[in-house]
């Protein structure tokens, strides 16, 4: 690879390029794992407990607000990627974010009192929040539709590296003590921080997000760039062509917020329907109970199956290894079995967990059962097997598809209102977890088998496939006015690219190869007219 530092991007084109927003994105992601499971080593750590004053059982509630307070920070921060993500672009508002977080990593690593650490939890939570929302979009906008979701979910496997590498660093200072077994997993924050502002000011812009603000040359470059192909070669021609008129039908059906605010809305877009699914799999996704998991297992380890700290550690730190091969093996599969066969496989390990978990420490908490240490240990290969579930559906495609169901104009928004979500069930999970556990002991595991027991058929139900379509693709399948429940269409369940979308590409090619001088109008606007009237005949 010849690297020419003069020009763009140091001169890289085709996968070079993707493979540096691969990395930006990896480490942005990598930080969000990183940050998830650090604070579950800080909060058993002697030494930051008696610092802070935290110190035992009736500090349990003020113990969970700092925990969880960073959730909330994270729901501000998907709130003003929402509100300015789209106007920044996605290098800029990455950027942003990154500076926040390199802020509140300093606050964390220096904290000597509660309400210096929950500021300092509140503003890394913020700039989470802003890259967490926007990363996974500016990875999906530019990859290829044969690869899009293997790398949005390999991002999420480097989450699961981000998580793993916090329990081990947690572990490892465990037998050091004193501050630094807490204060230099906070400040390790910071070397991802640093790898962020080292590449992201360099790579290319969203070429959609540049051809949503009438800004085609660039979009046009940065296309060719992406695909190491030149600027007027027919398939990027036809693709910028359908891009664009996606955008422009989008334009023409737009719905305001708020008419949309007051349930009012119009045939075309199924803004309101995209947005909800979109939403929904992100809750979906931390009401299954991955976070009464990753911020308190060895909290758990310790109070639920009565283990020393040590082994708790060490057996956190184990499961997050199996979690991160779990979800490496993900990656792949992703395009291979589609979205909802992943997440609904996902969801069956949860519930199956979920119901044996709580089988075995209810013999565990029961008087005078003769095997209460036996059922206690047997407990902890449950926690192994929910892990290596979680990763292989429920931990990726959750921000995967928000991402492509969305269409582009509402995409940044519709990504970020899926990630305030996220945050919002997330705090309520992180905040109830200790006084569940504490009030409830075994029957609080219950609440988890019957929530995944619900979005099972959830998902069987209303989430249409999206893998091998491309984004232009889902814009077309929503303008036909799909009902609701999508079980019954094969179209929309099938894992294949449906072939009324591979001729309308068939036909964009060729109409891009024998016309000259293409404008604004594209020629997917002809396709899709065609499409229809051919559904219509038949």
């Amino acid at each position: 690879m010849a690297v020419e530092w003069k020009q763009p991007y140091f001169g890289l084109k085709g996968k070079w390029l993707t493979f540096w927003i691969t990395v930006a994105c990896a480490t942005d992601m990598s930080l969000f794992g990183y940050d998830q499971g650090v604070f579950s080593g800080v909060v058993i750590s002697q030494d930051y407990l008696d610092v802070h004053d935290l110190d035992g059982p009736s500090k349990t509630n003020i113990r969970s607000i700092v925990t969880s307070i960073y959730t909330i920070g994270c729901f501000f921060g998907s709130l003003a990627a929402f509100s300015i993500g789209e106007k920044l672009g996605r290098r800029k508002t990455i950027i942003y974010g990154t500076i926040i977080m390199t802020v509140g990593a300093v606050l964390q690593t220096t904290s000597f009192s509660v309400p210096h650490m929950i500021v300092a939890r509140i503003v890394t939570g913020i700039g989470n929040g802003i890259n967490t929302a926007t990363a996974p979009v500016w990875q999906t906008e530019t990859s290829k539709v044969h690869n899009r979701g293997k790398l949005v979910v390999f991002e999420m496997s480097m989450n699961i590296f981000g998580f793993m590498l916090s329990n081990w660093i947690n572990y490892g200072l465990s037998f050091v003590g004193g501050p630094i077994a807490w204060r230099l997993p906070l400040a390790f924050q910071l070397i991802f921080c640093g790898v962020l502002l080292g590449t992201v000011p360099w790579l290319p812009e969203s070429p959609r997000w540049l051809l949503m603000h009438d800004r085609e040359d660039e979009a046009s470059i940065i296309l060719a760039d992406l695909e190491n192909k030149s600027v007027n070669d027919p398939e990027l021609v036809a693709e910028r062509h359908e891009i664009m008129y996606s955008v422009d039908f989008e334009r023409k059906n737009a719905i305001k917020w708020r008419d949309l605010l007051r349930g009012k809305t119009t045939e075309g877009t199924k803004t309101v329907r995209r947005l909800m699914l979109g939403v929904g799999v992100q809750a979906f996704q931390q009401l299954g109970g991955i976070n009464v998991m990753s911020y308190f297992l060895p909290t758990l380890l310790i109070e639920s199956v009565k283990l020393e700290e040590q082994m708790a550690r060490l057996i956190a730190a184990l499961a997050s290894a199996a979690y991160f091969v779990s979800s490496l093996v993900a990656a792949p599969l992703v395009e291979k079995f589609g979205r909802r066969t992943m997440m609904m496989v996902s969801t069956l390990f949860q519930l199956v967990c979920f119901v044996l978990i709580t089988a075995l420490l209810r013999y565990t908490e029961k008087p005078g059962y003769p095997y209460q240490i036996e059922v206690a240990k047997a407990t902890v290969v449950w926690f192994f097997v929910y892990y290596i579930g979680f990763g292989l559906g429920m931990l990726g495609v959750p921000w995967l598809y928000p991402t492509e169901i969305n269409s582009l104009p509402m995409r940044t928004k519709g990504a970020a209102l899926a990630t305030m979500t996220d945050w919002l069930a997330n705090f309520l999970v992180v905040e109830v977890t200790p006084i569940g556990i504490q009030e409830l002991g075994w029957q609080f595991y219950i609440i988890w088998a019957v929530v995944n027991a619900v979005i099972f058929p959830s998902i069987w139900a209303f989430y249409p496939e999206t893998a091998n379509r491309t984004l232009e693709d889902l814009d077309a399948y929503y303008r036909e006015n799909p009902p609701l429940l999508v079980f019954k269409d094969k179209d929309a369940i099938c894992v294949e690219r449906p072939q009324k979308f591979k001729d309308a590409q068939s036909r964009d090619v060729e109409a891009a190869v024998g016309t000259a001088g293409l404008g604004k109008r594209s020629i997917r606007e002809n396709s899709a007219d065609n499409l229809v009237s051919g559904d219509e005949k038949k």
